[in-house]
């Protein structure tokens, strides 16, 4: 009988029980009874092992190792059919661009009551600062939002805010991995790896999930952000951008086309003979599949990563033509990322900001804030805004969910002795917007200076639970079994956040 409800349908990676139990515990005996019972022992434990994995198979969905990328119904219907995640690396300050908070203009240059002497991650801090830029009341709802991000401004009755995130790391590293793998440490799957995992890809030629690097570089965390972790290599994130082609897709100047054709009908032979012996083997067909959507990329990513096509109206919406160039890359990776949402790409992540100590590069604000951020703040705004418009005017807003996060927020107060904010896991800022949100909304909301979130308190295992929900998927029943754990995206927490659901 199978442990689970007959409705109910966990997403399973066939295992191969052959490796299991891999080192017998059985060990060289005089004694014959003593090597009869241990045998027994172990092969009672196969036993088990066996009828668990039929019992589990019997209630589950397994996924072909030579198709994985095959399309998979969800658990119930999904408001959303792609997401884009626009990911602001180094902890974009909410203070100064979303959340605004009167008290802290009132009390600028006073202590915080409560917290005189708070020291946080770099140290002591200083007196109340208020935000560097203006807020102003944007569209029909009024929402307030910063100078910093005017164009996004616009855009503000299409958002649906969370005010009241919080992170479990202070340190730049461990809560990027949160943010994106639901875990502080490494090796743990990504939110694009689950999805890619759950529901398969709509395109046969391109990968269901891919990651953008901004133009300057990585984000701190580097691969950890689109990595499969221990769920199969099929479905870990590829990273590429109009910037940065695939590494290795082209074929080198010095191998013709005959003799790259002629190797790949050696490699196919062969790995046809070994399957034909070994037709079991998961691997050999994970890898051919692999080798098979590679070889369909060679032929369409070309043409996807060719802007040349887009009319000036549509480069100028995002920003492309801009004369600065950073700005102008970034809104080409915007603009590709509509283009593979378009073909069929189900998870898109675009990284604004890279790893750099001092914040020149990214949005890790602590010396020089309003110096860093104006730069960029430019970069970031009109292609972002850019895209939602774009998104609109081609009707694909409503199929696609845009999510816009950052590691953490930042204090209400300077730094001692500094122009920047420290780090602030407390509370902080991220919006949805698209499929299935409300539009023009607020959710929880942080205490009277932005310090710390008081109303509707979010961990970001809610977050991920809610952008799972929205893609059809139940966060409780999106699992994969590793080292004897039924590991998830939210951990054993998590839930959605039904408030902001249109």
């Amino acid at each position: 009988m199978s442990n689970f409800d007959e409705h109910e349908r966990v997403l399973v990676y066939p295992m191969n029980l052959s490796n299991m139990h891999s080192r017998s515990k059985l060990q060289a005996t005089s004694s014959r009874r003593q090597f009869l019972a241990n045998a027994g022992g172990g092969l009672s434990a196969l036993g088990v092992a066996a009828a668990l994995a039929d019992s589990s198979r019997n209630s589950t969905s397994e996924i072909d190792p030579a198709n994985p990328y095959e399309p998979r119904p969800s658990h119930f219907p999904a408001k959303a059919k792609s997401v884009i995640v626009v990911f602001c690396s180094g902890a974009l300050s909410h203070v100064d661009t979303f959340d605004f908070k009167p008290e802290l203009e009132r009390r600028h240059g006073q202590p915080m009551p409560g917290n005189e002497n708070l020291v946080s991650f770099q140290g002591p801090n200083g007196n109340l600062t208020r935000p560097l830029w203006k807020f102003q009341p944007r569209g029909e709802s009024g929402k307030m939002i910063s100078d910093l991000v005017p164009h996004i401004g616009e855009m503000a009755d299409d958002l649906c805010f969370f005010h009241s995130l919080t992170n479990k790391s202070n340190t730049h590293g461990p809560a990027e991995n949160v943010m994106n793998t639901g875990f502080t440490f490494d090796g743990f799957p990504s939110m694009g790896a689950w999805v890619n995992f759950a529901l398969g890809s709509e395109n046969r030629d391109l990968p269901s999930f891919v990651a953008m690097e901004d133009p300057r570089g990585m984000p701190q965390s580097g691969p950890n952000n689109w990595a499969n972790g221990f769920l199969p290599a099929a479905f870990q994130g590829t990273p590429f951008s109009t910037t940065k082609p695939i590494r290795y897709l082209d074929r080198p100047d010095s191998i013709s086309a005959s003799t790259e054709l002629a190797s790949c009908e050696a490699l196919r032979f062969l790995e046809q003979q070994y399957q034909d012996r070994f037709p079991g083997d998961q691997q050999l067909a994970a890898r051919m599949a692999s080798y098979e959507l590679a070889a369909r990329m060679q032929l369409q990513v070309p043409d996807v990563v060719d802007l040349s096509g887009e009319p000036k109206h549509v480069l100028e919406l995002y920003g492309a033509d801009s004369s600065n160039k950073t700005k102008a890359d970034f809104a080409n990776n915007c603009i590709l990322a509509r283009r593979m949402i378009e073909r069929g790409v189900r998870f898109v992540q675009l990284f604004n900001g890279a790893y750099a100590s001092g914040g020149k590069i990214n949005w890790d604000g602590h010396s020089k804030l309003k110096e860093q951020y104006d730069v960029h703040g430019e970069i970031l705004d009109q292609p972002v805004a850019g895209l939602l418009k774009d998104l609109k005017q081609r009707g694909l807003f409503d199929s696609t969910l845009v999510v816009f996060a950052t590691e953490f927020g930042r204090m209400p107060m300077f730094q001692a002795g500094t122009y920047g904010r420290d780090h602030n896991p407390n509370g902080f800022t991220c919006w949805l917007a698209g499929a299935g949100v409300k539009p023009g909304f607020s959710y929880g909301a942080t205490d009277e200076f932005g310090f710390r979130a008081q109303e509707n308190v979010m961990t970001v295992h809610d977050f991920h639970a809610t952008i799972l929900h929205l893609m059809g998927l139940d966060h409780k029943r999106l699992t994969f079994y590793h080292n004897g754990i039924q590991r998830r995206l939210t951990d054993v927490h998590g839930e959605v956040i039904r408030d902001v659901l249109a």
